[in-house]
């Protein structure tokens, strides 16, 4: 059964597709009369993250000074490599005591040095929260600077959508009218950033595996739960993000027979090899490359790819956010909620039902054939290549 349902905040739904539009913070843009380096708590998974960029964007604008960012996994370090809006970031041990990790000392530092700047927890986890409020305490952090999402994923608005409302609240030892929210520059978007050498370096990755200059269709079959010690779970029915091998199969021989000439790259983390390379063998195509790689490259690829089709999951947004077009597939989690906004003008549509496996391959391919044509890959990943 596939969900459907009004035009709400963030999100357009028709029939089976779903698209996402942008948020706009209301006020007026204004130089601030001294720039603070606003100090953000995220502790979320690679989607979270990407999502993460826009609110950076619009609290540099907003303060005049990039953003420091505490995150709990060491690929946030690739992740905002050389990012605009993050002066420094750090990570904290995601299941041990903070005092167990390096950084816990540079991270207090850092908070003492930015006063009076604020601090934004955007992290609403029971867990994570008094964790947080115990390092603040323990550096003794003016409580005053410090703001506490109070809100949780729903069912209907976009998270992104909440998560730059929070932004846009002044915390009580921040004089308001100097900082004022910003309207100029929005809708706020996600945006990452790709070098020069990273698409080289990509190029040449994907000659050696059998590209000629054709166009590149990414496919993204995974999700978290595959990467962890029970990924063998993403074949299980339990794992609503599990689509079947067989429907897999049925969908690259239909894209391979929709473009002859694309090339279809499997993508995956490297724990996710054995699963990618179980349907290319099963595909049976040689324009099927498996590329079991870290974010640098997953970055890169969408830079030069032509379009994606991808599970409920973080590389879907990372897609999004360099303005590959894509098609992404649902199961329980609503793509009301965790639809990928574009970083310009892309399509981002989503299948959905209770269950993946309830979406047939010739769903998705015939979705996949509505994507217009992606932008020109010299413009994806820049700053003036994204809204």
């Amino acid at each position: 059964m596939r969900r459907s349902g009004p035009i709400c905040a963030g999100v357009r739904v028709s029939g089976n597709a779903v698209r996402s539009e942008g948020f706009v913070l209301p006020g007026s843009p204004r130089t601030p009369a001294r720039p603070l380096h606003p100090f953000v708590f995220r502790h979320g998974r690679i989607g979270d993250m990407v999502m993460m960029t826009a609110v950076l964007r619009a609290l540099h604008e907003r303060y005049g000074a990039p953003c420091y960012l505490v995150g709990m996994d060491p690929w946030i370090h690739d992740m905002y490599r050389d990012h605009p809006d993050v002066a420094a970031c750090w990570h904290l041990p995601r299941k041990a005591p903070f005092a167990f990790g390096l950084a816990w000392p540079s991270v207090v530092r850092a908070l003492r040095r930015s006063a009076p700047g604020p601090v934004y927890v955007f992290e609403h986890h029971r867990r994570e929260v008094p964790r947080i409020r115990r390092l603040l305490t323990l550096g003794g952090i003016d409580p005053r600077r410090c703001l506490y999402i109070d809100q949780e994923p729903g069912t209907e608005r976009l998270w992104l959508d909440v998560l730059l409302e929070f932004a846009a609240r002044t915390p009580a030892g921040v004089p308001a009218s100097q900082y004022p929210e910003v309207g100029a520059g929005g809708p706020w978007r996600p945006r990452l950033r790709v070098s020069d050498p990273e698409r080289r370096a990509a190029r040449e990755w994907l000659t050696g595996v059998g590209w000629r200059g054709g166009p590149v269709v990414l496919v993204q079959p995974g999700n978290h739960r595959t990467m962890g010690r029970r990924r063998m779970r993403h074949w299980v029915e339990r794992d609503d993000k599990a689509w079947p091998l067989d429907h897999w199969i049925e969908l690259l021989r239909g894209i391979h027979a929709a473009r002859p000439e694309a090339l279809i790259v499997l993508r995956g983390a490297p724990a996710e090899a054995p699963m990618l390379e179980r349907i290319a063998r099963a595909v049976g195509e040689t324009r099927v490359a498996v590329a079991a790689c870290g974010l640098r490259r997953l970055f890169a690829l969408c830079c030069l790819a032509d379009s994606m089709i991808s599970i409920d999951t973080g590389p879907a947004h990372a897609a999004a956010a360099l303005c590959l077009p894509l098609v992404v597939l649902y199961g329980v989690q609503s793509a009301r909620v965790w639809l990928p906004r574009s970083g310009g003008h892309s399509p981002v549509l989503a299948l959905e039902a209770r269950h993946v496996s309830e979406i047939s391959a010739a769903q998705v391919i015939e979705r996949w054939r509505a994507l217009p044509p992606a932008a020109d890959p010299a413009t994806r990943g820049r700053d003036d290549g994204q809204g």
